[in-house]
This record gives structure tokens, C-alpha cells and sequence, in this order.
């Protein structure tokens, strides 16, 4: 296998959505750096409009028209929410960002299930998308005082004698040092310290009431002091531990789920600063993507979204495009909807049999919607050549090439069974 084509088709696929047609044929003649700057400094940026999210309000009144017409507006603003995001993934020239946003979402896991409300998912979600490449203090002072998340998290309920503990468990173990880095004890005073704040459900605005908060002198993680929500986050944030975490997320997410982190790694060095950019250039400049052994599978998402990048297709303009979410759902990944706290699960959880006929599927009626003039205009005996150059695969392997030669005098189904392949669904 080509190292220069595996590291780019890396590049492309796990710091981005995967190519646009002809991106992956200009970066080999370009160069790996040349793309790699590319990636870090976008020439352009598309201009994506915002969905019309409002503050609904309260719920009205069961049985009443009001009601009706509320959970009406509800379905629809998270409707437009989860295919405005997927539209951002497909048409966006700042993907590096966009990628992190994805990356910080499932980080930061906050599901529209409980939250219901598109606003504060909205809101959450444009804090996650300025801070994606930023100072990661900055970003978890932000996420703490989230009110999606908050909300998520029972914040509201933690009060000054009754303290609930899930934002300050969850914090310490998900968002900011780890499993095993932190003691029971340490839960509960930085829940003590978490006391006071309160959320408005429809719009996420956070307050802080001090009668509800524990202003006493606590002691965690070998500090004493007085805490409030942000003075704690920044206490977590600047430990050692959380460097290790976090550079930790980015290889077991960007790297491999399967193979640990070395122990002396350039990712954690770059993130001494807490600077996010930094450690993902470690990551991408680290040598790690040409080495074979690293191998990912794509989750349900960054499959469709690059499936759609290939196509050239938006998602909201398809005909009925309600039929995504439902896909996506089946295939157990819906923007907005992580199953728990701790996010999506990776790897070869995503390889099942009924996994394999969605995406067949899904990948079908995508394909009837596309312009296929791009593959039509080959000539039949090019096309799988073609393919790999047009998706990013770095090689297909000799059964795969049979497959598709087989299928090559009808373009759509060679992009099926393109984007079918394990060495599409597993960048290897």
C-alpha cells in the first residue's frame, strides 16, 4: 500500500468527512503538506444559514390545541436542527473544524432526548463550534456553565445540602481527567461546589442563585478553597491528568480505539497550553496516520456525510430528507441523540450484518438522487481507479477490484459497491 495515499486518505476521512470530488486527486499532487495546511488554514468557507430555532416556552397544556400545535413546532425545529448540522458536515471548506465540532459533541455528549428542546441543543452547539480548535480551558468553562448540558446532567437539581452529584461524576471521569483519577469523596465535594445553578429549559439560560450554593471552604484533589462552577473547571482543566485525558480522546478517536497511546506521546506535550489546535497537529503530523496498524472504522455519520461529499449531494435539499434520520437511526447514530453521557461506542460494534444491509440501503436511495454524470463520463474499465482517487481509498483490495470491475458498466451500482467496501467503511 501507497503511504502517501493511506496517510492523505487518513487525513481526508478521520480529520474531515472524506473528500469532495476531485480534492483526493489534487492532494496527491500537491503534497501531504500542502494539504495538511489546507486543512488547518481553508481557502474559503461556505456560507451555511442557520435553522429558525426559537425559544418555545413551556409546554402547554396537555390536550389542548396548544399543545398540538407546540410539540408540532418541537418535532420540527429538531428536524431541521439534525439536518441543518448534517448539511454543515457535507458543504463545509473549514472541515478540520467541523470534524472537532462532531468530535467535541460526543465528547460533551448531550442528547436532545432528555434536553427536548432544539434551542439549548442549537446554542451548545455553536459553543462547541467556536471552541473546537481553541483553549480547551476556555472551552470547559463554557461547557460547564452549558445549559444543555446542565440540564442533561441534573445541574439544576444540585442545591446547597442536597447535592446531586451527576455533573461533578461525570465531569471528572468524562469531560476532563479520566477513569480512576479521582476518589468518591472527590465526587462529592465537587458537587458541593457545583451548587447554585439553575436552568430555563427552553432557552438553556443558566443563573446562579448563591442562597442554593455551598460557599464553604472545600477540599479536592489535594486544593482548598471556595468553588463555584468555573473556578472548579479551571482547577480540573489545568491538572496533569487532564492533559493525559484528553490527549487520550484524541488518539483513541482520531488514531486507534484499539491500540493505547504511546507513553511519550507529542499529542500531551501539545496540549500543555490546553491548546486543542496544537494537539491535533500532533496528532496529524505525528507519523501516526501512515503507519498500518491503525486502522478505524467510520461511524454511521462520518460514513453517510462522506458518502454525501462523494455524491455531491446536500442532505436537506433531497426529496423527503426525513428518510436520513430514519437511516441513521436504524444504523444507531443520530446527530444530537449520543445513547449516554459517555458518548458513541467505535470500532467493529458498527460491523453487524443488519449494519451492512442499511447501509446498502441507505447508500440506494442516496444514489437515486445523485447526478451520476461524474461516473458515467469514465470510460467502464477506469471507473474502480477511478473511485479510489474519487472516495479517498488508499487501496482496494484485489476482491474488491473484481467487484467493482464486475460491476463497472453500471455506474451506480459500482459507487454502491464502492462506498460498500471495507476499505471504504474501514480506513485502513
Amino acid at each position: 500500500m501507497n503511504a502517501n495515499r493511506l496517510e492523505l486518505s487518513r487525513l481526508f476521512h478521520r480529520f474531515g468527512f472524506g473528500p469532495k470530488p476531485g480534492e483526493f486527486a489534487n492532494a496527491l499532487k500537491v503534497g501531504l503538506p500542502a494539504t495538511r495546511e489546507k486543512f488547518f488554514n481553508p481557502e474559503t468557507k461556505a456560507v451555511i444559514a442557520d435553522p429558525d430555532i426559537t425559544d418555545l416556552g413551556p409546554f402547554p397544556l396537555v390536550n389542548t390545541q396548544a399543545r398540538a400545535d407546540f410539540t408540532a413546532a418541537m418535532k420540527k425545529q429538531r428536524r431541521d436542527l439534525t439536518l441543518w448540522w448534517l448539511d454543515r458536515m457535507v458543504l463545509s471548506e473549514d472541515v478540520l473544524k467541523e470534524r472537532m465540532t462532531w468530535f467535541w459533541h460526543g465528547h460533551w455528549a448531550t442528547s436532545i432526548g432528555k434536553v427536548e428542546y432544539a434551542l439549548p441543543m442549537f446554542s451548545q452547539n455553536r459553543t462547541l463550534r467556536e471552541n473546537a480548535l481553541g483553549n480547551f480551558t476556555k472551552q470547559a468553562r463554557l461547557m460547564i456553565m452549558d445549559g444543555a448540558l446542565q440540564y442533561w446532567l441534573d445541574g439544576g437539581d444540585n442545591v446547597a445540602g442536597s447535592p446531586n452529584e451527576n455533573l461533578s461524576r461525570e465531569f471528572m471521569e468524562l469531560f476532563s481527567l479520566g477513569v480512576n483519577r479521582y476518589t468518591e469523596n472527590d465526587v462529592k465535594t465537587v458537587a458541593r461546589a457545583l451548587t447554585g445553578y439553575r436552568v430555563q429549559r427552553s432557552s438553556g439560560k443558566v443563573t446562579f442563585n448563591a442562597k442554593t450554593h455551598d460557599a464553604q471552604l472545600l477540599s479536592f484533589l489535594g486544593t482548598s478553597g471556595s468553588f463555584d462552577a468555573v473556578s472548579t473547571s479551571d482547577f480540573l482543566v489545568s491538572r496533569d491528568d487532564c492533559a493525559q485525558f484528553i490527549a487520550e480522546r484524541i488518539w483513541f478517536r482520531f488514531i486507534s480505539d484499539t491500540i493505547a497511546l504511546p507513553a511519550q506521546s507529542p499529542i500531551k506535550d501539545a496540549f500543555a497550553t490546553r491548546d486543542i489546535s496544537a494537539a491535533v497537529k500532533a496528532a496529524i503530523t505525528g507519523g501516526y496516520l501512515s503507519e498500518p496498524q491503525y486502522a478505524m472504522v467510520k461511524s454511521p455519520v462520518e460514513w453517510f456525510v462522506a458518502v454525501c461529499r462523494g455524491l455531491n449531494i446536500t442532505p436537506s435539499k433531497l426529496k423527503k430528507p426525513e428518510f436520513i434520520i430514519s437511516y441513521l437511526d436504524k444504523l444507531g447514530q443520530v446527530p444530537f441523540v449520543p445513547p449516554n453521557v459517555g458518548g458513541w461506542p467505535s470500532g467493529e460494534f458498527w460491523l453487524t450484518a443488519s449494519s451492512a444491509q442499511y447501509r446498502l440501503q441507505f447508500a440506494q436511495a442516496l444514489i437515486q438522487q445523485a447526478d451520476m454524470s461524474f461516473l458515467k463520463s469514465v470510460q467502464p474499465s477506469l471507473r474502480y481507479a477511478f473511485l479510489a482517487d474519487h472516495l479517498g481509498v488508499p487501496e482496494f483490495s484485489l476482491r474488491s477490484q473484481r467487484t467493482l470491475r464486475d460491476a463497472s458498466a453500471d455506474p451506480a451500482r459500482a459507487f454502491l459497491l464502492a462506498v460498500s467496501t471495507p476499505e471504504y467503511i474501514v480506513n485502513a
